[in-house]
């Protein structure tokens, strides 16, 4: 039987043991940096969205012109229950991050803007913007004669918009 015994210093171990956790640290947050990137923004994070300014950077940020007041605004009432006419623009805001579901029964203000920088060329693209308390809670891209409906994002060379409408909530009196 062989023993084999080191000594070292208690300053050595203490550096070794200090930059192995630095070194830990700096791959836990560069791992939460790139997951986040990839994150669809969520009702959670697209707060304050009741003043004019943060919806028109919010749309700047999703990669679009728009005019700097919205076009025109509603006040909407979700209905208590969303039937299947929904289920097409459900799922529209589903690949979004959004889930306009929670928030059946409530008011919700309806914020559209004129795209400026639509790919097509188009000049009747509009922005709609559904807003909950100051949160963002829903949104997508549509021509205004309502031959598409896609997606907030800025659409990719490979993207296509989809040709379901979306359908108009029950408006409040």
């Amino acid at each position: 039987m062989l023993i084999v015994t080191a000594r070292i210093p208690r300053r050595r171990l203490m550096a070794g043991g200090v930059s192995a956790l630095c070194c830990c640290l700096v791959l836990v947050a560069a791992l939460a940096l790139s997951l986040h990137q990839g994150a669809v923004p969520t009702t959670a994070t697209l707060s304050q969205m009741d003043e004019n300014a943060n919806r028109v950077a919010y749309l700047q940020q999703m990669g679009w012109t728009v005019g700097e007041s919205a076009v025109s605004t509603q006040e909407l009432l979700i209905p208590e229950t969303l039937d299947e006419s929904y289920d097409s623009y459900l799922t529209l805001l589903h690949q979004q991050g959004f889930a306009l579901e929670d928030f059946c029964g409530k008011h919700i203000q309806r914020y559209v803007y004129q795209i400026i920088n639509h790919p097509s060329g188009r000049s009747d693209v509009q922005a709609v913007l559904l807003v909950c308390d100051d949160t963002l809670v829903g949104g997508h891209v549509q021509a205004e004669d309502g031959s598409f409906v896609s997606v907030l994002d800025f659409p990719t060379a490979s993207s296509a918009p989809s040709s379901a409408p979306s359908p108009a909530p029950s408006a409040a009196t």
